[in-house]
């Protein structure tokens, strides 16, 4: 019998602080208005200075595992996407594996921008079924807000912090991974960059007085590249899985702009109601916020099987997948 992979488990970590559109006008040249129309968000979480990535990632794992019924010897592997982490080595995820305290489990990161949680639900699915673990813990977790540029009033208003987690098991009942797409671009990596700080320009004095370890995004280009990605990958997963899109019961997409998930959902001919939206409550917290959403989604009763969901997302990159998951 074919070996499978299931979600039977999730959670989620914010930070207490919370940052509105209020707040901002007084940082920046903006209004209320002007941020909810042209994103659809209203707050956003953020962290203070004592706290890192890792741990959020920490809680949204303790939470998972507690909604999986998992005691720390049944986790064999944590699978982290992140671009915050809380070093550039070693890994976070060997940090929260550490401080969950699992017996000297694989542990890694890996950057895919905002696409990073379904690039690692795909990864949890392979590993499952190619025999080699039966328990892991896929993770998402940013602390955008500690990269971005405060001065930049069209960027600045639309990151969060947060942290959100699944339990992936060889054995269900849970959501079951389904077929999925994904894919990048490096063509036009430019889009959407964190320019200083690695081996191609380091650290120095002058690369921190310019800002170039800030966000650095050029909107209405990705936007364009945003929509079309996720359309394509959401039709190209349902393809592989054998799904018809009239079978499609909820979109999960990525939080980043409440018009790239409608032109998503248009695509897929969904109506509002099969789209689950909380962009307006975090903002764009990266590859924490399809985590962030499916734990909200199940816990609120809105998904519940027989239920057919699409996650959806895209980032830097540039990155995007689409995956398919049964609750049944």
């Amino acid at each position: 019998m074919k070996r499978q992979a299931f979600v039977v488990g999730t959670g989620h970590m914010v930070p207490e602080a919370i940052l509105t559109n209020a707040d901002l006008e007084k940082i920046v040249d903006t209004t209320d208005e002007w941020i909810t129309t042209r994103t659809g968000i209203k707050t956003r979480h953020i962290t203070d200075a004592s706290t890192a990535t890792s741990d959020l990632a920490l809680e949204a794992c303790r939470r998972a595992m507690e909604d999986a019924g998992w005691a720390p010897g049944d986790v064999q592997a944590i699978i982290m996407a992140t671009v915050t982490p809380d070093h550039a080595f070693p890994a976070t995820a060997c940090l929260v594996a550490n401080r969950l305290g699992l017996p000297h489990v694989p542990a890694w990161d890996f950057e895919a921008g905002c696409s990073g949680f379904v690039y690692g639900m795909i990864q949890a699915r392979a590993f499952i079924e190619a025999g080699l673990f039966d328990r892991i813990l896929v993770v998402g977790a940013e602390c955008l807000t500690k990269i971005t540029n405060w001065k930049d009033r069209a960027s600045c208003v639309l990151f969060g912090d947060g942290a959100g987690a699944a339990a992936v098991s060889s054995q269900g009942p849970g959501g079951l991974l389904g077929g999925f797409h994904w894919g990048s671009d490096g063509a036009i990596s430019d889009l959407l960059v964190q320019q200083a700080g690695g081996s191609r320009m380091p650290a120095t004095r002058e690369t921190v007085d310019a800002g170039l370890h800030c966000i650095a995004m050029n909107g209405s280009e990705t936007f364009k590249h945003a929509v079309r990605a996720m359309r394509d990958s959401c039709m190209l997963a349902l393809e592989m899985d054998g799904t018809p899109k009239e079978s499609v019961d909820l979109l999960i997409s990525h939080q980043a702009n409440y018009r790239i998930i409608d032109a998503t959902a248009r695509a897929l001919d969904l109506p509002p109601e099969k789209v689950f939206v909380n962009i307006d409550k975090y903002g764009n917290t990266s590859a924490a916020s399809i985590p962030i959403a499916l734990d909200e989604a199940r816990r609120s009763g809105v998904v519940k099987p027989p239920m057919t969901v699409v996650l959806a997302a895209f980032g830097a990159g540039l990155t995007w997948a689409g995956m398919i998951v049964k609750w049944s």
